[in-house]
């Protein structure tokens, strides 16, 4: 079994449940992102965030997966000020809801006044309501980007156990393991921590405290990245210990701590069956068949 602890699959397909099923993934974590152009209006913001505790959950679970979700404004869109302050009046509203394992995913991208002022804001309210947080690091000026996230982050009195720092690479890791975070790493195809530098991570720094995820999004990625990166472990000689926490454990155990993420969430989930609705709305289109497992019921689901 596989965990993936960051994935974007509003912007995937349902070819993609299918295969990742498939693959051994069980459970997955979709962080609060941007749509790849700037929202402009609060109420996309609100649509959104319906949508990850609403639909996508939904439609996950017609495929045999467990979502989970995280909540937060990114640090792209922080840099709209006004629209900012509107969008921190609604996380509130969302951070308690079903399925909300963190306040995420938050942190830097330019580095700027605005995105420090919003970062310090939901570290304050993942505090509050004792959340982890899932940090986004920057792309650019990577290293000094994740040393000012989580130097502020201990500013703010948050317990690095409860911190999962993403987006890592070799320049990042000692540091993040060091001060006991949890580091997340995206194998992303071309970019950012592809599966062979994975396997060298694993070989130089053992698996404690580290999180393997695909971070696939409408962009050039793979949402089987994880369970790749789990076979081309064992393929290089990997322990099978430090697989299972890499690649499920350590995820479990990081965002488990929410309260709202447990084994027995999938282990013990209904059997599949897309004649479910949700809203009125099914996963099927006209002439197509449901796949429906044992003896589960065909009640309609409602918000």
């Amino acid at each position: 079994m596989f965990i993936d602890p960051h994935i974007h699959v509003s912007s995937r397909t349902t070819d993609d449940y299918e295969a990742m099923q498939k693959a051994g993934i069980v459970a997955i974590i979709e962080p609060a992102f941007w749509l790849g152009q700037p929202r402009t209006k609060v109420g996309s913001f609100q649509d959104y965030f319906n949508s990850l505790v609403g639909w996508e959950r939904f439609r996950a679970s017609q495929f045999g997966i467990k979502h989970y979700c995280t909540i937060g404004l990114n640090s792209k869109e922080a840099n709209n000020e006004a629209l900012a302050e509107e969008v921190m009046e609604l996380l509130p509203l969302y951070v308690g809801k079903e399925g909300v394992v963190a306040v995420g995913e938050i942190g830097y991208d330019d580095q700027t006044k605005a995105e420090d002022k919003y970062y310090r804001l939901q570290l304050d309210l993942a505090k509050e309501v004792n959340l982890p947080v899932m940090i986004h690091t920057p792309h650019r000026d990577k290293k000094r980007g994740t040393i000012k996230s989580m130097d502020v982050s201990e500013e703010h009195g948050l317990d690095p156990s409860m911190v999962v720092v993403d987006h890592n690479n070799e320049e990042t890791v000692k540091e993040v393991l060091d001060r006991g975070y949890w580091a997340a790493f995206t194998i992303y195809p071309h970019t950012k921590m592809g599966s062979e530098r994975m396997v060298e991570i694993i070989r130089q720094y053992g698996a404690e405290r580290i999180i393997v995820d695909s971070a696939a999004d409408w962009g050039i990625s793979d949402p089987l990245a994880v369970p790749k990166t789990a076979r081309l472990m064992k393929e290089k000689g990997i322990k099978d210990e430090h697989i299972h926490l890499a690649c499920y454990q350590n995820a479990l155990s990081a965002y488990g701590q929410s309260g709202q993420m447990k084994e027995k969430d999938w282990l013990e989930a209904q059997p599949i069956d897309q004649r479910s609705k949700l809203a009125g709305n099914t996963v099927l289109r006209g002439g197509q068949s449901p796949r429906v497992e044992g003896s589960a019921s065909s009640d309609i689901v409602e918000n």
